[in-house]
């Protein structure tokens, strides 16, 4: 019964919203900076993978007792930072806190409210 619990509170945990915070920022400079981050993280994840074709399908090559290679996909030897789309995100974030930034939940108030749209928003759009 405890590990069903520890289970669904840590399963709570994993939904709470994350927002990057800095001091002395402004919306316009964090969106800015995370568009810069996300920029240079797919060049770098998409320019390794294109130096390791196998790593980008989660696999890799083992050498067979005829000395032929032969590709094994999703092995438990293959490099778990070789897949381009996790390479991209763990950039990313690593920018992010090298330009100072901090994860940090958003405040419930916010994230349950749903706020009512403009005056003059056409129905339908936010």
């Amino acid at each position: 019964m405890r590990r069903l619990i520890l289970l669904a509170l840590l399963l709570a945990a994993g939904c709470t919203p994350l927002q990057w915070t800095r001091q002395d920022t402004t919306p316009e400079q964090l969106r800015q900076d995370v568009a810069f981050c996300r920029q240079e993280a797919w060049r770098e994840a998409q320019w390794r993978s294109s130096l390791f074709l196998n790593r980008s399908f989660g696999g890799t090559t083992v050498i067979d007792s005829r000395g032929r290679p032969i590709f094994v996909p999703y092995s438990p030897f293959g490099d778990p930072f070789g897949f381009p789309y996790y390479d991209e995100a763990r950039l990313a974030h690593f920018c992010m806190r090298v330009k100072g930034y901090e994860l940090v939940p958003v405040e419930s108030a916010k994230a349950d409210t749903i706020q009512p749209s403009e005056g003059g928003t056409p129905s339908g759009m936010p």
